[in-house]
């Protein structure tokens, strides 16, 4: 996601004092291009660097204030029917785009409107908001103008036939709203190919998917599968924090994709959406042993002896898997037999159409991931998500219980220990603890979750607000209980 074009020196002498302000300063590195470095020491826990999005928009899913990305008490405008806003505040921070987005899309008609994406109506705004701020209608400043959003990557070259014709086909779009037949398809294609590479998913306090947005500044971080900081939104404010030391002179480092899985599927991810190889310290040690043992781990398959713990290697031959702790052989074809049934399994799964019966299926594929994976396997993991996401659904708080404790060992070990995923984990064993009544454990897990939480996401957010008013409440109802039963134990 780093600054790929040069900005004019004027322009970027103005960056590097503003930069300079938190702390920070951008400089090129071969082979990665420029680059976000401390000019000071950084603590856990704080904040590197905010920004607000140059675009944002929320996604489809459900209605959402076009500001804010709340869901409660939205009225939908009037005039374009695309937008809604959760109340007056909202409306009038938006007013100045929206009003000339408005009346661009009045003019679309209804079955295009219909068919409108994320990443169609986030072009829109990008070119509108260019404009208002040629107009010094929406002021620009150092910080926030299209020439950062010009400067970022947009590897076209890289991109195959296929998806350049689903831009072309999604910046004809583009321009039939805006009406300007003097922009180029091929620029707005390239620019679809921009946002692939540098939009981020905004989310919530709990990690749930509420839009997209552009930050054209928070771009410039580079990844690491270990990363020394982590992104954050409060809102649709993006905010990177320490969750360790920074010294000064330090490369600050985020991770653009999920962190549970093999160096292998990381690598892949991050070629498919972002074309680049990692070489951190993780994925230096592609192929060697400990990365080939982990992803056996992670990935691969269980000696079929429910009392080793050990994992599997294909075998010389390639007829099947021995196990490296007790040497017992596993045939390809009895795991084949067990993979065919898992995956027959999973599709009916996705297709349930109610939650008691998918909840039935999920369990069916837990069994059998049981005889094939390892404890640690993220498959199984990934299963045991599901069944704890439906489980919440259905309200079964002591069997998601169950489920929730039985990820956190797997999240400990795929994650690094400041990792906002491991403490929200730790949260949601807390909530149902606490729902349960098991009021020491709640205080424990909710304990751990904050312990994590705090560096992550700051101590001011209102999540974070009500966690620690959960931690008293649970801390105060344990001392409670306690005291009541030394005091029966007395009477007694």
């Amino acid at each position: 996601m780093a600054l790929q074009k040069k900005i004019c020196a004027s322009s970027m002498e103005e960056l590097q004092k503003a930069l300079s302000d938190k702390g920070l300063t951008v400089s090129p590195v071969p082979e990665k291009g420029r680059c976000l470095f401390t000019t000071r020491d950084f603590s856990p826990g704080e904040v590197i660097i905010w920004e607000e999005p140059y675009v944002s928009v929320p996604n489809k899913s459900s209605a959402k204030c076009e500001w804010c990305f709340t869901s409660t008490n939205l009225k939908r405008c009037s005039a374009c029917h695309v937008v809604y806003y959760c109340g007056n505040t909202c409306q009038k921070s938006d007013w100045k785009l929206h009003r000339v987005e408005c009346k661009a899309l009045s003019k679309v008609d209804k079955e295009r409107i219909k068919s409108l994406t994320p990443s169609v109506r986030l072009m829109v705004k990008l070119y509108l908001r260019r404009k208002l701020q040629d107009e010094k209608v929406i002021p620009a400043t150092v910080l926030d103008n299209f020439n950062l959003v010009e400067s970022l990557v947009s590897h076209i070259a890289d991109i195959d036939e296929k998806q350049l014709v689903l831009y072309a086909q999604m910046a004809n779009l583009v321009n039939l709203i805006l009406q300007r037949p003097e922009m180029s398809i091929k620029e707005i294609a390239e620019k679809f190919s921009k946002f692939s590479c540098n939009a981020h998913t905004i989310c919530d306090a709990e990690l749930k998917p509420l839009g997209t947005g552009l930050y054209p500044l928070v771009s410039i971080i580079n990844h690491s599968c270990l990363p020394n900081s982590v992104l954050i939104f409060e809102g649709r404010m993006a905010v990177v924090r320490a969750v360790q030391h920074i010294p000064k002179g330090t490369e600050v480092l985020i991770s653009y994709i999920e962190m549970a899985g093999s160096t292998a599927t990381r690598q892949k991810a991050l070629s498919g959406q972002y074309f680049f190889s990692c070489t951190c310290i993780r994925c230096i040690k592609l192929g060697q042993n400990d990365d080939i043992q982990e992803s056996a781990v992670l990935e691969g398959y269980r000696c079929k002896d429910k009392r080793c713990s050990g994992f599997l290697l294909r075998d010389s031959g390639n007829k099947g898997f021995r196990c490296q702790l007790c040497g017992l052989f596993r045939d390809r074809e009895e795991i084949k037999i067990v993979v065919n049934e898992m995956e027959s399994m999973s599709e009916k799964a996705s297709f349930s159409l109610s939650n008691g019966h998918a909840s039935v299926m999920y369990k069916m594929i837990e069994k059998l991931q049981q005889k094939l994976y390892h404890q640690f396997s993220v498959n199984l993991m990934r299963t045991r998500e599901n069944l704890l996401k439906i489980l919440m659904e259905l309200q079964d708080w002591k069997e998601a219980l169950k489920y929730c404790r039985l990820t956190i060992p797997v999240y400990k070990r795929v994650y690094p220990e400041c990792h906002p995923l491991l403490g929200l984990q730790y949260y949601t064993c807390g909530k149902l603890e606490w729902w349960l009544g098991e009021t020491g454990e709640a205080y424990r897990s909710l304990a751990k979750a904050a312990e994590i939480l705090r560096i992550t996401h700051g101590t001011n957010t209102n999540f974070m607000k009500e966690l620690f008013v959960k931690i008293e409440e649970a801390r105060a109802e344990f001392s409670y209980r306690i005291s009541s039963t030394w005091k029966i134990e007395e009477d007694v």
